[in-house]
């Protein structure tokens, strides 16, 4: 996961934005207390996008905690659900086999940071794996699969995105619920495409100049790593593709409390997040910062 996914802010309310950040720092700390202090590092919006659809539409109880980032005064944090919990395994077995593609992809030198990764995540990965080993499996598969294409240069990038929408959708597989399960299983695989698409899109100057696969480098041929004009809007309406499949999906399924800030997600913020990509003017962003702190942030893009 890459960290794309957030709420447009200026659709939201102080309410749902508090809701938001609540949910956010209670999969942190879920995932502290689940895996240990390693595994909370690996907290992003696209993991606390994932607990919010693994979630029910009830309001859920908080608390203030305190933690590193906020030691004086706390913050408010979602108390611990099983959707949390859920989605804090997802995002260790995720993100443990996410860190073994780049240590892959990286000669010896360039790839210690990520084998320090891994060292410190692998009791974690291990905890995970025991709790969710289907999954496990199902991630391993889908990267291998992913690699081959890699290797193979394909140029489709229908193709190149299958293999992580499969493992995005492989995230709903052992809910209980047949309909809800169906429903994210088609939300979750458009959800993956889209992020495997942008995350192209976003690399794709750093890939020009470092030779890594990107397949829109194959499929479109760009000059210095820039998409021209046209290429950048038949890109929009794959992407956009994606996105109006998973607001179908989302739209047969009631949220209740957090059906404003998946309208936000589904129907404006990952359209203007796209656009940002596509026109070379998104920062990612990788954690939540006081609200004076947000002036210039990408929700100025939606």
């Amino acid at each position: 996961m890459f960290g794309y996914v957030l709420p447009s802010q200026s659709r939201l309310d102080e309410r749902e934005r508090e809701r938001f950040r609540a949910v956010y720092c209670g999969l942190c700390h879920t995932l502290r207390e689940r895996y240990g202090f390693a595994a909370s590092l690996l907290l992003n919006y696209d993991f606390t996008f994932l607990a919010i659809l693994l979630s029910e539409g009830g309001e859920e109880r908080c608390e203030t905690r305190r933690c590193a980032v906020h030691p004086c005064r706390g913050c408010l944090a979602q108390e611990r659900t099983p959707a949390l919990e859920a989605a804090a395994d997802r995002t260790v077995i995720l993100s443990w086999w996410q860190i073994q593609d780049h240590i892959a992809d990286h000669g010896f030198w360039r790839g210690l940071k990520y084998r320090a990764a891994a060292l410190a995540l692998r009791c974690a990965y291990r905890k995970a794996e025991e709790r969710l080993p289907c999954f496990d499996a199902a991630v391993c598969t889908h990267l291998k699969a992913l690699a081959a294409l890699e290797d193979a240069r394909c140029a489709s990038i229908d193709m190149a995105a299958e293999p992580f929408a499969a493992l995005m959708a492989d995230a709903a597989a052992d809910l209980t619920d047949g309909k809800r399960r169906r429903i994210l299983t088609e939300l979750l695989y458009q959800l993956g495409r889209w992020i495997y698409l942008i995350d192209a899109a976003d690399d794709l100057k750093k890939d020009t100049q470092s030779g890594n696969y990107n397949p829109l480098l194959y499929r479109y041929h760009p000059e210095n790593g820039a998409l021209s004009e046209t290429d950048k809007l038949a890109l929009a309406d794959t992407l956009d593709a994606s996105i109006a499949r998973m607001a179908g999906a989302y739209a047969l399924i009631d949220y209740g409390v957090w059906t404003p800030i998946l309208d936000s997600i589904f129907y404006e913020s990952l359209y203007g997040i796209g656009k940002a990509v596509l026109d070379g003017t998104y920062r990612r962003r990788r954690r939540l910062r006081k609200q004076a702190r947000k002036k210039k942030s990408n929700e100025e893009t939606l």
